[in-house]
C-alpha cells in the first residue's frame, strides 16, 4: 500500500485503490470510527490526508488481519492512543526500573 509522495489530498476512489476495499465500505468506516476525519472540498467531495489513510490501513490490518470485530477495532484503536499518548512515560519508567535491578544483581 504505497501513497503517492506528490499528493497531499486524495479522493475516495484513490484511497479506495490504495487501500484495497471498496467506497461503501471507506463511507461505512468514517461514520464508526471517529478517528477518520477527511476533510470536504468545496463540491462536498471528501478529501483525505495522508494521516487519515494510515488510520484507514491501521483499521483494515485489525479487521481483515487480527479478524477483530468493529467493537474490539474500536477498543484497540482507543487503547493504542492512550499508549501512545500517556503509555510512553510509564512504559520507559518500567523498563528503567527492571534496567536498575538487573544491574544490581550482576553488580
Amino acid at each position: 500500500m504505497d501513497i503517492p509522495d506528490n499528493k497531499r489530498f486524495f479522493r475516495i476512489g484513490e484511497v479506495s485503490r490504495i487501500i484495497g476495499v471498496k467506497t461503501h465500505v471507506l463511507r461505512f468506516w468514517e461514520k464508526e470510527f471517529p478517528e477518520i476525519k477527511p476533510k470536504r472540498t468545496e463540491a462536498h467531495q471528501r478529501a483525505y490526508r495522508r494521516e487519515d489513510i494510515k488510520t484507514i490501513e491501521k483499521i483494515k490490518k485489525l479487521l481483515y488481519e487480527e479478524k477483530l470485530t468493529i467493537n474490539g477495532t474500536k477498543k484497540r484503536l482507543k487503547s493504542k492512543d492512550k499508549l501512545s499518548s500517556v503509555g510512553n512515560d510509564n512504559f520507559l519508567n518500567e523498563i528503567r526500573d527492571e534496567l536498575r535491578k538487573i544491574l544490581k544483581i550482576l553488580q
